[in-house]
């Protein structure tokens, strides 16, 4: 069963009720303040061994205990989770790192990271009766959502933004949702969707400020550790746009940590698209910029008012870890190498990740000499048109 004990506001300290779905601190005049999920670590410890990890299913359900929502059969059978870690050495020779593992969250049931956040949301909504769950999305978070609330038989009303890439939108109507194309940026879809959430009394799924989610993003972390326990990379490094992500996944490796399952915990890179980076500025200054509005190839980090910073920041630092941006042209290049010499087909956003570590080992961040295990947070399929025109087109030749 779960461990969890209580929530905690990230900016107060203060302790908060568990909110039904999304939710800040009651406390707090502040819409980036966001709560926290703590666990009983210590009943953790006695009930989640490696003995007992070993006879449970393959998927991110084996660490119930520390998952915000107790376990419940109905979603035993849904497949996400335990990806696979591809060890990739000609991406390395391109990096110019000694070592460059790849964690492919693109092989998730919905070809993307958010799978592990939008399980654990849906299952919330079914816990609690819930009808309906909604959430805003550049188009992973929102294809994972539908996808989820499809096998569970909930309803999904998704606010996506204008520039939402076409696979993503064919995704959505394709699992039955209720899809809003909003004229306007992510921010204005979001803002849009948590009113109506409002409204309507819906389930709120946007992982901003929903805590649960963060606790599912967590189990990449979880997995990461028990996965390489007996070969730990130096670094794991994530693409960031909210900070949901980065900080979920550090919180996996820490809880691993401080069960036992592993000795040390590696150090987390945040890498951020340039012109879309407030958290990196955050991590550098100690505050979001005023106005970081940007644009980059990779749609799913391009967040310029990320709820979750705090979170990131805090997280990262805590795990001895750095943030570097990258350019449009440094993930495209990214997405090429790890297609032609990994095998792996990555969208922008995850491409990001690749590219950051070859950018902090040329900036001394990342020492040449390191084992690094870079997080694939989407497959490029979710992104067709912006890999051809990075990659270009076919040859036609006669029959």
């Amino acid at each position: 069963m779960s461990c969890a004990t209580n929530c905690v506001c990230v900016v107060c300290g203060q302790s908060a009720p568990f909110p039904r779905s999304a939710g800040v601190c009651p406390s707090c005049d502040d819409p980036t303040a966001v709560l926290e999920i703590n666990f009983d670590l210590d009943r953790v410890r006695a009930l989640m061994t490696p003995k007992t990890l070993a006879s449970r299913p393959v998927n991110h359900w084996r660490y119930a205990e520390l998952l915000p929502i107790e376990p419940d059969e109905r979603a035993f059978t849904w497949p996400v989770g335990w990806t696979p870690i591809l060890d990739s050495p000609r991406l390395a020779a391109w990096a110019g790192a000694k070592r460059i593992r790849l964690k492919d969250e693109g092989r998730n049931p919905t070809g993307s990271f958010k799978d592990r956040a939008s399980s654990v949301g849906v299952l919330r909504a079914m816990q609690m009766g819930d009808t309906r769950i909604a959430c805003a999305s550049t188009g992973n978070a929102a294809s994972s959502c539908a996808g989820f609330a499809a096998m569970a038989g909930i309803n999904a009303t998704i606010f996506v933004p204008k520039r939402a890439p076409k696979p993503k939108v064919a995704q959505l109507l394709i699992f039955g949702a209720d899809v809003r194309r909003v004229n306007g940026t992510y921010a204005q879809a979001y803002d849009l969707c948590s009113a109506e959430c409002e409204s309507h009394g819906w389930h709120n799924r946007n992982c901003a400020i929903n805590p649960y989610l963060v606790e599912g993003k967590k189990t990449c972390g979880l997995e990461i550790a028990e996965q390489t326990a007996t070969d730990l990379p130096d670094w794991v490094v994530v693409s960031v746009g909210d900070g949901c992500t980065i900080a979920g996944v550090a919180k996996g490796l820490m809880h691993m940590r401080e069960l036992g399952f592993i000795n040390r915990v590696p150090r987390v890179l945040g890498v951020q698209a340039e012109g879309v980076d407030p958290i990196a500025i955050a991590f550098e200054t100690g505050a979001l910029p005023s106005d970081r509005a940007g644009q980059t190839v990779a749609d799913s980090i391009d967040v310029p008012v990320p709820r979750n910073w705090r979170k990131a920041v805090h997280r990262v630092r805590a795990c001895d870890g750095a943030f570097v941006r990258v350019n449009d042209d440094e993930i495209s290049e990214a997405m090429k190498a790890a297609g032609a010499r990994a095998g792996v087909f990555a969208e922008p956003a995850a491409a990001a990740s690749v590219a950051g570590v070859k950018r902090a080992i040329e900036e001394g961040v990342i020492d040449p000499g390191a084992d690094v295990l870079a997080v694939i947070t989407g497959s490029g399929l979710k992104d067709v048109d912006s890999a051809i025109a990075i990659a270009g087109e076919p040859t036609d030749v006669e029959p």
